[in-house]
């Protein structure tokens, strides 16, 4: 019985199937951790939404900012443009059921036994785990709603992009969902910043990583996440483990056997 954990697939599901087949994966026995963004950019998006699903209850997984996106893009919020790559995934008969399973997954997983977190982008500096936990399930229960077109119509800004405790409504859920699956820099007083991506080598000095600033999740937690494809993996301290390595752009997909931190990478065999 392993735990593998895979970064972000965005449609590559042929990449998918063979970084499987290196380790064995079974389903029965076997547990499969996804870091978010299952679509887009990618030329099989449908693919792996079915081939997630079918999985079960041996998939733990979080949703990426590209998910939420796909919900938005479902629900004729924003429009669906080529280099998303989703056109097939939206003609599907099945969508609106795939749809309505994506949207009851989770935010944020902690196991407290591994002493595992995973998030898509990164857990903001400000919140302890416990605030971390409680945030991430208010989100979920808004998508898991009737309302959640409320929030997925209001998500795309910036603002607010500082945490105080007291923030509320949907300011407070875009908060929360910009730091779970879009953060990637802070300033130093935690603060986010949401337009900076590239590296940090090339990164203004007033704008840190989140994961350079002091963090209030106890170090003994393990924060694995995705998102960050430039990085590939690279440059994070102990703690931290990034596996978005840049399969849709041409790169690989990266997956950690948490039991003995091997690492697994399949080659993009597409463009």
């Amino acid at each position: 019985m392993s735990t593998y954990i895979i970064g972000d697939i965005h449609g590559c599901f042929t990449e998918l199937q063979l970084l499987l087949t290196q380790v064995s994966f079974n389903q029965k026995e076997d547990t499969l951790w996804l870091t978010g963004d299952l679509v887009s950019r990618g030329p099989h998006s449908l693919e792996v939404l079915r081939f997630v699903r079918s999985l079960g209850s041996s998939i733990r997984m979080v949703l990426g900012n590209h998910d939420l996106h796909l919900l938005a893009i479902h629900a004729g919020i924003r429009k669906n443009t080529p280099k998303d790559r989703i056109t097939d995934l939206l003609k599907a008969q099945d969508i609106d059921e795939l749809i309505n399973w994506l949207r009851f997954q989770p935010m944020l997983q902690i196991n407290n036994k591994l002493k595992l977190i995973m998030v898509h982008a990164g857990i903001t500096p400000q919140w302890k785990i416990e605030t971390a936990k409680s945030c991430a399930n208010e989100l979920e229960i808004v998508l898991r709603s009737n309302n959640y077109l409320s929030f997925l119509k209001t998500m795309y800004s910036d603002i607010p992009n500082y945490w105080i405790s007291n923030l509320n409504g949907l300011a407070r859920l875009r908060f929360i969902a910009n730091a779970l699956t879009r953060m990637r820099y802070c300033f130093p007083n935690g603060q986010l910043n949401m337009t900076y991506k590239s590296i940090p080598n090339f990164a203004p000095f007033s704008l840190k990583p989140w994961f350079n600033l002091p963090r209030l999740v106890k170090n003994k937690y393990t924060i694995v996440f995705g998102h960050w494809a430039s990085l590939l993996g690279q440059g994070v301290p102990k703690g931290v483990i990034g596996l978005d390595t840049g399969c849709c752009w041409g790169n690989k997909l990266t997956m950690l056997r948490w039991e003995d931190h091997r690492f697994f990478t399949q080659s993009a065999k597409m463009l």
